[in-house]
């Protein structure tokens, strides 16, 4: 899938789509092979999401990795050490403006930074830092999940609950993924 991975610099891989994508899913894939290929390896998420937990990355289908919850970009420089060779950020999309910049420096500095995030919202707007990394990103990929209407391959996440706020924290529970067809911007 990779072509050969540089060994003397850092780089940036983003992994985005819509919810129910599998996006922290192949997170956690690249992260562990990193860990059999004996690479120190630091995990992060936004404290936003308490969805599955704090204290690890959680995907939709409960396959896990510890990680640390940070509140601000920022906190993520001060908790990397300096022997670290991958930092693997989850929910980029639910973080401060000055992610791009910690992911910047993090690579930078001789790290593999690999994050995962929505690209766009419930009305089908992008996020920006996503839309940020995506420019800036080495790797970038882009996952589909399946229109739970027609089947059909879905790049959006539609809301199902009455909330208007940009971030709404949930799962099956408030979204569905949704193809380009049956997908209803900003519905309520």
């Amino acid at each position: 899938m990779f072509p050969a991975f540089p060994t003397n610099s850092g780089w940036i891989e983003v992994i985005c789509g819509s919810m129910f994508s599998g996006k922290t899913q192949e997170l956690i894939r690249r992260l562990r092979l990193a860990m059999i290929a004996r690479q120190k390896v630091q995990v992060f998420n936004s404290s936003l999401d308490t969805r599955y937990g704090s204290s690890h990355l959680i995907s939709h289908d409960k396959v896990k990795i510890p990680c640390q919850a940070v509140r601000r970009s920022r906190e993520i420089l001060k908790l990397v050490d300096k022997d670290t060779v991958v930092v693997g950020i989850d929910e980029v999309n639910f973080f401060d403006a000055g992610i791009v910049d910690v992911c910047q420096k993090l690579a930078k500095g001789g790290k593999r930074v690999v994050v995962a995030g929505l690209d766009q919202d419930y009305r089908g707007k992008p996020f920006a830092v996503t839309a940020k990394l995506l420019a800036l990103a080495e790797y970038v990929t882009k996952n589909l999940a399946i229109c739970m209407r027609c089947g059909s391959p879905a790049n959006h996440s539609q809301r199902l609950s009455a909330s208007k706020a940009r971030i709404d924290v949930g799962a099956a529970d408030k979204y569905e993924a949704r193809c380009r067809k049956c997908f209803e911007p900003g519905r309520d």
